[in-house]
């Protein structure tokens, strides 16, 4: 596991790298009219990307940035070995979309079940994915905390281009010109398919009010039966504070940052008046009155 790990960090720095003294309109290329970070993709990797082929037994991961699909993944990784007694040797980028376009053969030759994560929306994802009928767990969290967690992670990580001000970020942001597009688009798109047999949702904020309530979630979505011991062993070492403690280890330099706070209601120390009343008119206007809207808890986690 710590090769592993190690291959892990070094992709990761070396994607870094990539964003060193990039200045922020150098960053994002646009692909199907969406912005994507060009220090991790290409269009050439989104062409090869289309080829990717699934496995029934594939564990799919889909979230907008920021939503915590990174600590997802631990997650699953600790319930794969604990439960399966398997190793996920995979040391690759965790997205799918990063990488160079030869990723995809070297994805074959990785036993399963593989971990396959991306942010990429809905018409974006390989077909194969549905074809094949792979589960798919599709993770969001209330978009005032996703916004400032994003704004932090441009501005906290040396390498990458930061914004000249939150508000700057904002305006972009609730736009769709951030790095992977609208994540208003992003989740009516998957409103659509909520009830979708091989879609499983995940709420940010409900995982960190009852993370071994969400643990037994995701192993009964896959089949997968710990004993009740295990998925408390299991959401204990998985705690955002116990992944945030190894997060070095795990992820190199970025990841005390990609763990930063893990807090519910941070966005209260970055949005004015003016862009609460923004965001909640933009809130209501594409999810108000929808199945995703309303487990989203927009009034308890969203307003003041």
């Amino acid at each position: 596991m710590a090769g592993h790990q190690n291959k892990l960090v070094d992709e990761i720095e070396k994607a870094l790298a990539k964003s060193e003294g990039l200045a922020l309109k150098d960053l994002l290329f646009s692909y199907k009219g969406i912005p994507y970070p060009s220090t991790v993709c290409s269009a050439e990797t989104f062409q090869a990307m289309e080829n990717l082929e699934a496995r029934k037994d594939d564990i799919v991961v889909v979230s907008y940035p920021k939503c915590g699909a990174n600590w997802l993944i631990q997650i699953l990784h600790d319930l794969i070995f604990t439960t399966l007694q398997k190793k996920n040797e995979t040391s690759e980028l965790p997205f799918f979309e990063c990488g160079d376009p030869e990723k995809y053969q070297r994805l074959k030759q990785f036993p399963s079940p593989r971990i396959l994560a991306t942010h990429v929306p809905y018409d974006m994802i390989p077909k194969s994915i549905f074809k094949n009928k792979a589960k798919i767990l599709v993770l969001f969290r209330n978009p005032k905390d996703t916004a400032a967690s994003f704004f932090h992670f441009h501005n906290n990580v040396p390498s990458i281009p930061s914004y000249s001000s939150w508000d700057e970020f904002f305006s972009e942001f609730m736009n769709g010109k951030v790095s992977w597009g609208s994540y208003f688009d992003h989740a009516v798109a998957w409103n659509k398919h909520i009830e979708d047999e091989n879609v499983q949702i995940l709420i940010y904020e409900d995982m960190k009010e009852n993370l071994a309530s969400a643990v037994k979630q995701i192993a009964d979505f896959f089949g997968i039966s710990p004993k009740a011991e295990q998925i408390q062993s299991i959401a204990d070492r998985a705690s955002f504070q116990a992944v945030r403690d190894k997060s070095q280890e795990t992820h190199g330099s970025v990841g005390p940052i990609l763990f930063r706070k893990g807090t519910i209601g941070d966005w209260k120390n970055l949005f004015t008046e003016a862009q609460n009343q923004q965001m909640d008119a933009k809130f209501k206007e594409s999810l108000g009155g929808t199945k995703l809207g309303a487990m989203l808890k927009y009034d308890v986690h969203c307003k003041a």
